[in-house]
Formats: C-alpha cells, structure tokens, sequence
C-alpha cells in the first residue's frame, strides 16, 4: 500500500478525510499521526449565539414582572432582531429566546412560569419553532467543525461519543452542555468522562432519573449505564441492576442545567454490586464498573468496530484492552496505539467500512472544500439518510454498518453528487419524526424539495492534479476520492464523462462522476 493511501486512511479513519494538501506534503503516516494528535489537543466548546439565545423561556403569567424586567434581561443580545420572538397577549408578557443563564442570574423575584398545557397553540408553536431552530444552528455548526476545523480526532471522536452515550432531549441548552461535556473529555480519561456525562442533566432526564427516589427505583439510568456505557450485556445480573439503581437514587439536576445531588430522595441502605457490599453511591458503582477488565474489553470493541473493521480481531483486541486497563483507561493512549498497529493498514482493513452519513457529508464538504450559501437543506439530507446529529434513535445510538444502505438510502447518496454539484433538485419525502413541529402531516407536505447552491473549490484538487496528464487525471483523482479501488469498467466511464465535457467543467464532471460511484460510500 501507498504512503498516499496510508494516510488518507488515517484521516478517514481518525477524521473526516484528507484534504489534497493532506496527501501532498510528503508525510509519513506515524508523522501525519503526532500532527493529527497535536492539532487536537486543545478544546473548543461548540457555541454561537444562535445556540446560546436559542433556548427556550417559556411565557410568564401576565403581570408577574414588568416588561421593563424582561427587556433589560435581552439588552445587549447578539442574536439577530429576528430570533427574538415576542407575545403581546393577555396572557403571557413575552416568549424570549434568551439564554437561560440571563434569567437565572437576576436578583429579582422569579415570575411563575405557565406550563406547556396553559400555552396558547400559537404559542407553542413559537417555542417549538425556537427549538427546533436552536437544533439546526447546534448541527450544522458541528457538521461545519466536522469539515472544517484542525481538529480532526477530538471532532471523530466527539462523533463516536456521541452515538457511545446517546442521548436525545428536547431542551437544546442541555444537549449542547452535554456534546460540550463529551467534546472537553473526548481524548482524556474514560473514568473522568463516564462520571462527568453520567451527571449531565441531559442524560439524567434521558434515562429517567429524575424519578428515581428511595423506596421507589427506576432502573432505567442504572441498566443502560451498564449494558450500553460500560461492562456490556452478559456481565452482570438483574439483581446488580437493582442496587445500582438504589445507588443512584438522588442524582438529579435544577433549572439552571447543573447536577444536584438530592440527598434526602437517596437509598442509604447496604447494598450488594458485583459481588461488593457496601453503603454505595452513585460514584462508587461507576468505580466499581471501571474496576472490571469486561469494561475494557467492551470500550475497546466498540472503538475497533468504529476505527477499524465491523468483524472485530479478538487477539488485536484483548492487546489493546489490556493496555487500556493498565493505563486506567487513557483514551488518547488507546487511539494512539491502535493506529500505530501495522495491521491498521492491512489491505483488510481498508476501503471495508461503509460512511455513516455524518461521515459522508462531512467528508464531502471537508476534502472539497464544499461551501453551500444556505446549509439547511444538510438538515433534510442527513433525516433522509437515516442520521441526524442531536437525533439519535434510542439510547443504543444508530445500529452502524450494514444498517446504512439500503434500497431507498443507497439512491440518495449516489444522488447526492448531483444535488450538491450541479443544483439538482433533491426530492424526498422525510419520515415522520415525533418531535417534529408537525408530525402529523401528509406525505406530500413532508416531500423535500430544494435546489441547493453550492460553491466547490477547485484550486487545490488543480494543484494536485497539475503534474499528471490529461489521460491519466482521472485514475489519479480516484486514487484521492476513493478507498476502495476503483473497478476498471467505473474508470473508463468517468473518463468518458471527463472527455465529453467542455474544458472548464471537466474537473468537476470528473469529481461529481467519482462521487456518484458506489465505491465513494467506502472508507
């Protein structure tokens, strides 16, 4: 295999693939390596004031403040005089999309708030609107990370955390602190991360542990710590989830998104888990997972099938696992050793995975350099696709692999070159979605049409190209674009297209031609 090949799997694998100067500096793989680590090292939370002001306060009973308390409250907001959505009736003084932290900072006595069942259904439907929107700004500023930012392998790896501890609310400040938390811890200690993410309010309220209380467990929190987060099905009992759940009796979180230990709604009782017995919190079940070499063992598979291959190498595996638990657990120690094995390269383990459509998106607009003058219609390709960031499906996260083509979905990627490249029509019609502002809509109403604009950067792919002959571009751009190799019959085909256009567009005729080839859904 090729230095050029090497490396463009790492970025794929460890980002959201190269870019043309990624493959053109004359860098070793374990170089291209120490530069993807170095470059991720430093942390930037996901933040725009679109995010920030997005966040939902519901109205106030009428009279209950004066207006002049809710204008002082917005004064200085950056967000634009059209995200400010306001009610002058009766019965509410103002629906604002003002951050929470600037209502839970003010001396001032805090007005009663009406509950979603007293809103009027224009107003509920301004705050679904201000939700929603508040989403769309969260993952197209994330997706826009993926392509864009230095950072490849902390953003990947926020990525993988974020399908590993799936969590889906619908208050956007709480699924932002929570990406925020995961994307701070990404590359850390996993200890650190399970216990920072399993005190997160947003989790909290996912697996409904805001009502467990003494005498009266839920075991939701506690069972999907354990199947889903750490140890795995098969490594522990019914009764282990019992008293887990009395452990983490208590664990609750307050309005201003902070965790909260409720001390008088915890089980102080003994309790028996894994074999210990002892007056266990919450803190302590999370030791005691971690002390078991079965968390390793499960934290490592997961990462292999992600990295590396879906059919996991037991003796690749039980290596790295070992190391990981002596390590006590170091992320970037795992990550660094597993793409410093010789057999990462292995021809096996090339060009065999199938891009989740994240990946596909992103790895488009990042190796590309793709810009679109309006980035919405990314929102109706990814629910289309079958991934949208902040959506997961359940708390297992998207099923992965196989899972991603079928019949329907493998069309639209095949599509999708045309859509982007050549401002074709994207026609689809959206699945239902419970916590869409209207889910009970007609099929046609849920159609997505949209012509997309986009701009494609052409210079750097020219630049890579500019040494190489005209009959021998196209064989070198598939060599960039695709993983996996490129069957002869494909090649001639898009060296047909090439020569049949006129001589300013035959660069992107080959691309888009590239793309829409069944092997550019292989990484």
């Amino acid at each position: 295999m090729t230095t050029q090949k090497r490396i463009q799997h790492l970025y794929w694998r460890a980002g959201f693939g190269p870019r043309p100067e990624d493959v053109d500096a004359d860098m070793s793989p374990r170089k291209a390596l120490r530069k993807l680590m170095r470059e991720s090292e430093k942390f930037e939370p996901l933040d725009s004031p679109l995010m920030r002001y997005a966040e939902i306060k519901p109205p106030f009973v009428a009279g209950s403040a004066p207006a002049s308390v809710m204008d002082s409250r917005v004064t200085g907001m950056t967000a634009p005089p059209d995200q400010m959505a306001t009610s002058t009736s009766t019965t509410a003084a103002a629906v604002t999309l003002a951050p929470r932290a600037l209502l839970a900072d003010t001396a001032l006595a805090r007005p009663r708030l009406l509950r979603r069942s007293q809103l009027t259904p224009q107003q509920r439907k301004m705050e679904n609107e201000g939700i929603r929107d508040a989403f769309y700004q969260m993952n197209l500023g994330w997706l826009e990370r993926m392509a864009s930012s230095p950072a490849q392998l902390r953003e990947k790896m926020t990525f993988f955390w974020h399908g590993h501890f799936a969590c889906r609310v619908r208050q956007p400040a709480t699924a932002l602190q929570l990406n925020n938390t995961i994307r701070q811890l990404a590359l850390g200690n996993f200890g650190e991360l399970l216990l920072a993410v399993s005190k997160e309010p947003a989790m909290l309220q996912f697996l409904n542990n805001q009502q467990n209380r003494k005498q009266h467990p839920n075991e939701n929190f506690a069972r999907e710590v354990m199947e889903l987060f750490t140890i795995g099905r098969g490594n522990y009992t019914e009764h282990d989830v019992k008293e887990a759940a009395r452990a983490f009796t208590g664990w609750s979180s307050d309005e201003r998104h902070q965790f909260v230990f409720r001390e008088k709604q915890h089980d102080t009782g003994t309790k028996t888990f894994l074999g210990r017995t002892g007056n266990f919190g919450g803190e302590d079940i999370l030791t005691i997972l971690l002390e078991q070499p079965k968390t390793a063992e499960f934290i490592t598979t997961k990462l292999y099938r992600f990295f590396v291959n879906d059919t996991p190498n037991p003796a690749h595996i039980q290596a790295l696992a070992q190391s990981f638990y002596k390590s006590h657990y170091n992320i970037s120690g795992l990550l660094e050793q597993m793409f410093s094995a010789d057999w990462f390269y292995d021809a096996a383990n090339v060009g065999n995975r199938i891009k989740s459509p994240i990946e596909l998106l992103a790895g488009i607009k990042r190796t590309l350099g793709v810009q679109m003058e309006d980035p919405k219609p990314l929102i109706g390709y990814e629910k289309a696709l079958g991934q949208t960031l902040f959506e997961p499906p359940n708390v297992a996260g998207w099923p992965g692999g196989r899972n991603w083509i079928d019949s329907s979905s493998l069309l639209l990627r095949l599509q999708l070159p045309q859509v982007l490249f050549k401002n074709a029509q994207f026609n689809v019609a959206l699945k239902e979605d419970e916590n869409d502002i209207s889910p009970s809509v007609s099929k046609a109403d849920r159609t997505f049409r949209q012509q997309v604009k986009t701009h494609l950067e052409l210079k750097p792919i020219a630049t890579f190209l500019a040494k190489i002959s005209d009959d021998q571009q196209a064989a070198k751009l598939s060599e960039f674009l695709l993983q996996a190799p490129i069957r002869p019959e494909n090649l001639a085909l898009v060296q047909q297209a090439a020569a049949k256009a006129p001589a300013e567009t035959r660069l992107k005729t080959m691309i888009t031609s590239l793309l829409a080839l069944p092997e550019y859904q292989l990484m």
